[in-house]
């Protein structure tokens, strides 16, 4: 177990995670999002300390490698939800069904076509090759908006389908991996990753 911790830990310290493309983002999720590193930081550390050990496998999976140019995103993925700190130290779920398609130059959508609780929105290209994901999460019934028809200073869920502002960074490390990172999620955790494999 120390020695899995000892690994995710210098993953962490090789690719640090970075929130810079904030321009586009409602004022309610500009502070979670500039937080991204305090929130990762402070997830890691609960997980680490009382995650299952098959738990933090994944875990160490999900965030091995550092992103590198967008290459092949589009298409059909296999998404899984790891969620951190807070009301459990690691939670992690089984595979669902994702889908990314191209919307134009430095812009994609993403849809987690199955499972209770879903996540749809843009992934926009921004500086340095930043990733960012502009969408919502929700369960069945929703969602109510997209993000940019979000209450822009509420974080209130809104209905149908308990719609709340999902914001993320977008991480490929290869054609067959890639992460999102969701800071101080509204609901259950500290800190989600959605691990997409393929």
């Amino acid at each position: 177990m120390r020695r899995q911790a000892l690994a995710i830990a210098a993953l962490v310290l090789a690719a640090p995670v970075t929130a810079k493309d904030t321009a586009s983002l409602r004022p309610a999720d500009e502070a979670r999002m500039a937080a991204l590193d305090a929130h990762f930081g402070a997830a890691m550390r609960q997980a680490l300390a009382g995650g299952a050990p098959q738990d933090i496998a994944v875990l160490a999976q999900a965030m091995a490698g550092s992103a590198g140019p967008v290459t092949g995103l589009a298409g059909e993925w296999r998404c899984r939800t790891l969620k951190l700190g807070e009301i459990s130290p690691l939670v992690v779920y089984g595979n669902f069904d994702c889908r990314i398609t191209e919307a134009g130059p430095g812009r994609w959508e993403m849809q987690k076509l199955t499972g209770s609780q879903h996540t749809e929105g843009a992934i926009v290209a921004g500086p340095e090759g930043t990733l960012t994901y502009y969408g919502v999460g929700y369960v069945e019934g929703g969602p109510a908006v997209d993000y940019s028809a979000l209450p822009p200073d509420d974080q209130t869920a809104v209905e149908p389908g308990q719609t709340v502002a999902q914001p993320g960074i977008v991480e490929q490390v290869s054609e067959t991996h890639t992460r999102v990172l969701f800071p101080d999620p509204i609901l259950e955790s500290r800190f989600d990753i959605l691990y997409l494999t393929r």
